[in-house]
């Protein structure tokens, strides 16, 4: 095997799509630590963000001669987040923003119910006017106007991948925060 680790990404890319092992190894365990580490944060469970990981690489492997991958370690956190977050939906340790909305909104009308969802819709106004301007004008513009991430692009005249972008940010940053709020809700619902 000749001397992979001086090759770019990019060349080994280009390698990789004729069928190269040899650079599909290189790229392995050049980025396969930053890809477990990355899974492990959002799970916190090793087993899965091993999981996680091989699936990334096979991925990148099986999809070799068809994915035109202009930037890796994007294209490697993306499919590690998007299989993160694949798993977690499986796992239902997570739950979408309109879900927990719908869910505070149809909450049972009991006096406590009420306060807890007027406390609920507080917390939230809160935390979505904590997001920096244009993250919270795209969040708004998702999630209230129920408008497509293309047509936010086209009203701001920005990139449809910004706008992408800036909502997996504000979401990343809401998640945490409206997750808890809507275990209290759970909890109370269920005494």
């Amino acid at each position: 095997m000749s001397d992979y680790s001086s090759h770019t990404d990019q060349q080994l890319l280009v390698m990789l799509r004729g069928g190269d092992w040899n650079a599909f190894d290189c790229l392995y365990e050049k980025h396969w630590d930053r890809v477990y580490d990355q899974a492990f944060k959002k799970l916190n469970d090793g087993i899965l963000a091993k999981d996680i990981t091989q699936d990334v690489f096979i991925s990148l492997w099986t999809h070799r001669a068809t994915n035109y991958i202009d930037n890796l370690e994007a294209y490697l956190f993306s499919a590690c987040r998007n299989n993160v977050f694949r798993q977690l939906k499986i796992n239902s340790r997570f739950l979408p923003i309109t879900d927990l909305i719908l869910e505070a909104r149809t909450y049972c009308p009991q006096a406590d119910a009420k306060i807890l969802q007027e406390e609920f819709f507080r917390n939230y106004e809160s935390l979505v006017s904590s997001l920096p301007p244009a993250q919270q004008t795209i969040f708004r513009m998702h999630y209230h106007e129920d408008l497509s991430t293309l047509k936010i692009a086209q009203e701001l005249k920005i990139a449809r991948k910004t706008v992408q972008n800036q909502l997996t940010r504000a979401i990343t940053i809401l998640r945490a925060s409206l997750l808890s709020i809507a275990i209290l809700l759970n909890q109370n619902q269920d005494s």
